[in-house]
């Protein structure tokens, strides 16, 4: 008998074996091959020892009795069974045959990020039916693969196909299939029950007003969110809800993501390196969050890694004001400009994005992060009533999401991260030989005007100076060509001249501080 068995996934309460006389009138779904319908989510799980001892037990009761009911355990030991699962053995199949479900919710994945890759098959093995909108949808295979690994202490890299990754130990193998895909919003999202978008920030307004006009106005709710909240999700969906006269939207967004993830082949293999001890998501209408965990957010954490189980926060603000990224690449490729010139020779001296982390850089982020503490602060003042438990400086973030306390200072937090250590500098290949920094990715497009910028208006508005803050904007804008502040304030003018240029309140018609809250 083979080591590795195709299991499918569920949490239903009964299961019965037959023999093939008895099969195929037991079972709703035709199982015409040996590993059952093709289009049912596979999970395998190598076996071995015990629960193989208990498999043969099982299937010598198949033989004699004809039918066994085995009252809602799993011969499998670490995973339930679902729908029906066929294996020849000798001359008998085995045939596990249960009640079929519905399924529990439809999600549309929206874009072709890193968590796209882990959403996709967690979804999906989880029996949601799963959609995908994607501007590539020929790119993305009807079946999609996500490895959940452990990163090798090596922190060598290796082969897959063209494509290099970070070597690591696989745990388990967990595979979904995409329902359907199309870069049409009309083919994907009306039927959606959550909307979940995984691109980067600078895309959510175009993405959501997109699909927008399509969500199904004659469900109850849909839930609408992003996993990950920075910027003022809130803010964005409000604004599409206003203008598309939309009434049961509940939106939600993760604060950071909940794994460590990278797509290994786009749009058929992505690696996770495990979730979070805490997350974090904000909800509005706010007592909808019991409804989001049990429908989405249980789905893709706990069920898998059994830990990172969901903290509700009081706000979105408290993910706008603390959420990484934005605190990070700006100062890090300050820090690397800073030092470098944000200019090498070779590809070999480019340095690590974060396994290289210098003291050039740790001060960078320590000059960011206390702009942004104050800014915090004066926001705890002018909303007194609110908690803003989750509202974090970058090190004390890093503490509640990891459930760990030994890095104590911020260079070590990134020099001795495994699951980082393989991410290189952006760069691009210069006209005169040589790299440069890439200056249009995402860590400028993102993490100024969608993440730095915000949080210089809020303490503009209330009152704080955020002198470095400034220096990163003027600095960012000098090699880019942007002029986001005018006389030591905010230009608004330049802010809302483009249609989305950038994510400041008063893009959306928030214009005073005070009405920032959801």
């Amino acid at each position: 008998m083979e080591k590795n068995v195709p299991v499918m996934l569920t949490t239903y309460p009964k299961v019965k074996l037959y023999p093939p006389s008895q099969a195929k009138q037991a079972s709703r779904q035709d199982c015409s091959s040996t590993t059952g319908p093709t289009s049912l989510p596979l999970v395998h799980m190598p076996m071995g020892g015990k629960d193989e001892d208990e498999f043969k037990k099982a299937v010598e009761r198949v033989q004699k009795q004809g039918t066994i009911d085995l009252g809602g355990s799993s011969i499998f030991g670490l995973l339930p069974i679902t729908y029906a699962m066929c294996r020849l053995i000798g001359r008998y199949v085995l045939m596990v045959a249960i009640e079929t479900e519905n399924n529990k919710s439809v999600v549309c994945v929206v874009g072709g990020g890193n968590s796209a890759h882990v959403l996709l098959p967690f979804l999906s093995a989880s029996n949601h039916k799963v959609n995908l909108l994607t501007r590539r949808p020929e790119a993305w295979s009807k079946t999609v693969t996500c490895e959940l690994q452990s990163p090798s202490k090596k922190r060598s890299m290796v082969d897959f196909g063209s494509v290099k990754h970070p070597a690591a130990e696989v745990l388990q193998t967990v595979t979904g299939e995409i329902n359907k895909k199309s870069s049409d919003p009309s083919d994907v999202v009306p039927e959606a029950d959550v909307i979940v978008l995984c691109m980067p920030v600078h895309q959510y307004r175009d993405a959501l007003n997109r699909l927008a006009p399509h969500i199904n106005r004659s469900k109850k709710d849909v839930f609408v969110g992003t996993v990950y909240g920075q910027a003022g999700f809130n803010w964005m969906v409000h604004e599409v809800e206003r203008n598309h006269n939309l009434t049961n939207v509940v939106t939600f967004a993760i604060g950071l993501i909940p794994w460590i993830c990278r797509t290994i082949k786009y749009g058929e293999l992505g690696a996770n390196y495990g979730t979070k001890a805490v997350n974090v998501v904000a909800v509005t209408p706010q007592n909808k969050f019991d409804d989001l965990d049990k429908i989405f957010l249980q789905d893709i954490a706990v069920r898998w890694h059994k830990r990172g189980h969901f903290h509700q926060a009081c706000s979105f603000l408290s993910l706008t004001l603390s959420v990484d990224n934005q605190i990070i690449h700006p100062s890090r490729c300050y820090g690397l400009w800073k030092r470098y010139g944000g200019m090498w020779k070779t590809e070999e001296d480019i340095p690590f994005f974060y396994k290289d982390f210098d003291d050039i850089s740790t001060l960078m982020i320590e000059k960011m992060d206390d702009d942004y503490s104050k800014v915090r602060e004066a926001v705890r003042k002018a909303f007194p009533d609110r908690e803003f438990k989750y509202m974090l400086d970058y090190l004390t973030l890093e503490k509640v999401s990891h459930g760990k306390n030994e890095n104590d200072n911020i260079k070590d937090s990134f020099r001795n991260s495994a699951q980082l250590a393989l991410i290189k500098t952006p760069t691009v290949p210069m006209d005169g030989g040589g790299y440069g920094l890439n200056t249009d990715c995402r860590f400028f497009t993102d993490d100024i005007p969608y993440g730095v910028l915000i949080a210089r208006w809020i303490g503009q508005e209330l009152g704080v100076e955020t002198p470095f803050i400034d220096e990163i904007i003027e600095w960012a804008g000098s090699i880019r060509g942007e002029k986001y502040l005018k006389d030591g304030k905010v230009d608004l003018g330049y802010c809302l001249a483009g249609s989305q240029s950038t994510g400041i309140p008063p893009a959306y018609g928030i214009l005073s501080v005070m009405d920032i809250l959801d």
